[in-house]
């Protein structure tokens, strides 16, 4: 069993003349968004939502991973 559930995806085809990919996800019990370039699934950011504000997100390696596969098999 997975550590994270993808909720929500966005593919944006106009963000600043790159393509980039949004995946909401929980993990741990909390939420995060991370965006990719769709080019190369290279992160563009990470954020973490607490108290109705939004952190920059601290994600392992093999979390990132483990979503930039998933994204990759849902694009």
């Amino acid at each position: 069993m997975r550590s994270y559930q993808i909720t929500n995806m966005i593919i944006d085809e106009d963000f600043q003349r790159e393509e980039s990919v949004t995946a909401d996800f929980t993990h741990n019990n909390q939420d995060f968004s991370i965006t990719f370039n769709k080019a190369d699934l290279e992160i563009v950011n990470a954020w973490a939502f607490e108290n109705d504000t939004s952190v920059p997100a601290n994600l392992s390696d093999e979390i990132i991973e483990l979503i930039r596969e998933d994204v990759k098999l849902r694009i």
